[in-house]
């Protein structure tokens, strides 16, 4: 006899950030039974939204949110989980500013609310720069870009806070529905560092691991999600580009063949009982 599904027990959530993650995750999580809103900053993806069944909402996030929230933003902040997809961005100059700065903003105005009990955040593995070897939910983050900086200055802000219940994912490489990875390094040439592994993750999975965080109410937590196999930049990169039809890019031969980051996943797997969908990026589906 099947199991039945749990009913949603929280059951209004809010995407800031209905974008390429954000607009197929409310759609999954409308059709699972919660009652969701998103936001967008284009007029024109509003249909979009409504046609998946979310409520859409035209919002900005700046750093300076007003004291006083505009009745949109107190509407859209009306849930009980909110879920931040907004990355940090790739043409700010000055994102470790700006960003942290934000994110502490959307904070300060679901506190202001008054009615969102728990946020999940969509953080990245590069917070973990260019480690070597395993890497787990344990490992000192030590970022050496300027988007892994403001990410990790931005969970340091949220988990600061003790009102309201954060959980955090750090994303790996992002694949799926509009970002082949062929496209990645796609006609490329001589490219070093061929023997270092990758970490990829697919759009279904992030999804999935959500929706588990949501129904397993499992708060206060940070997971990372990514694939279970790690496949050599040099074997995975050619073999997608060929798949999906990118011109084959091709690595040199580098004297020092060392394996780079590799992400564990292990504790989301066991924390939430949660298999990947998609555990190898060699056989993600194109």
């Amino acid at each position: 006899m099947l199991k039945e599904k749990p009913q949603p027990t929280l059951t209004t959530i809010s995407i800031l950030g209905a974008g390429w993650l954000g607009l197929p995750l409310g759609r999954e999580l409308t059709e699972a039974g919660y009652f969701v809103k998103g936001s967008t900053t284009r007029t024109e993806k509003l249909p979009e939204l409504t046609a998946a069944g979310i409520e859409g909402f035209l919002l900005r996030l700046e750093e300076d949110l007003p004291a006083k929230l505009s009745a949109d933003w107190q509407a859209f902040l009306a849930s009980e989980v909110l879920i931040i997809t907004l990355p940090p961005g790739r043409r700010d100059a000055e994102m470790i500013i700006h960003y942290p700065r934000r994110i502490a903003a959307i904070l300060e105005a679901a506190r202001q609310a008054g009615q969102v009990k728990k946020i999940l955040f969509t953080s990245s593995t590069s917070v973990y720069g260019e480690a070597n070897g395993w890497v787990s939910e344990k490992t000192i983050p030590l970022p050496n870009t300027d988007s892994g900086k403001a990410l990790l200055i931005a969970e340091q802000g949220l988990r600061e806070q003790a009102k309201i219940e954060v959980t955090i994912l750090r994303l790996a490489g992002l694949v799926g529905p509009g970002r082949p990875a062929g496209r990645f390094l796609a006609g490329r040439q001589d490219l070093p560092h061929g023997q270092q592994r990758v970490n990829m993750v697919h759009q279904d999975d992030c999804i999935g691991v959500i929706q588990a965080v949501i129904e397993q109410d499992a708060w206060r937590e940070t997971f990372n999600v990514c694939a279970d196999e790690h496949p050599t930049k040099a074997s995975y990169y050619p073999h997608r580009a060929q798949l999906e039809g990118f011109e084959v890019p091709s690595f040199a031969h580098d004297e020092v063949q060392a394996e780079g980051k590799i992400v564990d996943n292990t504790y989301v797997k066991r924390k939430l009982t949660y298999t990947f969908r998609h555990p190898d990026p060699m056989t993600f589906p194109v």
